[in-house]
């Protein structure tokens, strides 16, 4: 099956980026155009999917931007990897948790590859490590389909400001902390975004 690799070098505001997911979702479901696999980063910005909840904003004088996406508040800016995907699932097999769940092998596989040991959560959709500062979350999914297209994707932390979680309950998980890979093992992860995108596609193939 053929997929469209996209990389983009600039920030690229959400909305525009949410803009160009929803007019790919039509062309595929129209069967005018190919799956997208999207790398990329966005400008600050926070953003709460169907299911967030009002206390969950800790500082109410932050911006919050509601998409249709699932889960909760979550946070974007430079320094993290944003990975979106808009992904046929009639072509391959009609279940969400099981490519929920290849998502996160996807992850967890990559990481491996920088020597850190991820795990994925059957309670908390996501990519976790668990070190001696405790568990915490490393990579964010969300994700939404439509007429069994998935779209929307997931974000990994490499070098973000991490003080910015501060204003909200992060994904809606306040016993779990959130980290970066800077913190987990300062090294070049500048390989990162084409393991992601190598190891996503095979594993959409399989």
């Amino acid at each position: 099956m053929n997929i469209e690799i996209k990389k983009s070098i600039k920030p690229i505001k959400y909305v525009d980026a949410i803009e160009l997911l929803e007019a790919r979702l039509k062309d595929i479901s129209d069967n005018k155009k190919n799956d997208l696999i999207w790398i990329l980063e966005h400008e600050e910005i926070y953003t709460a999917g169907t299911s967030y909840k009002e206390e969950e904003i800790l500082n109410k004088n932050i911006k919050l931007l509601k998409t249709n996406r699932g889960g909760k508040i979550t946070y974007h800016g430079p320094g993290q990897l944003v990975c979106y995907f808009v992904i046929d699932l009639k072509k391959r097999q009609k279940d969400i948790r099981k490519f929920i769940t290849l998502i996160e092998k996807t992850i967890i596989e990559s990481l491996n590859e920088f020597n850190i040991k991820s795990y994925g959560d059957s309670k908390n959709i996501g990519v976790w490590i668990n070190n001696k500062s405790g568990i915490k979350k490393v990579a964010a999914i969300g994700i939404r389909v439509s007429k069994w297209v998935a779209y929307h994707g997931f974000a990994i932390n490499i070098k973000n400001d991490l003080s910015k979680y501060q204003n909200i309950i992060p994904c809606g998980i306040s016993d779990k902390g959130v980290t970066n890979l800077k913190e987990i093992i300062d090294q070049n992860y500048d390989g990162l975004s084409d393991i992601l995108v190598a190891n996503l596609s095979r594993n959409l193939e399989t």
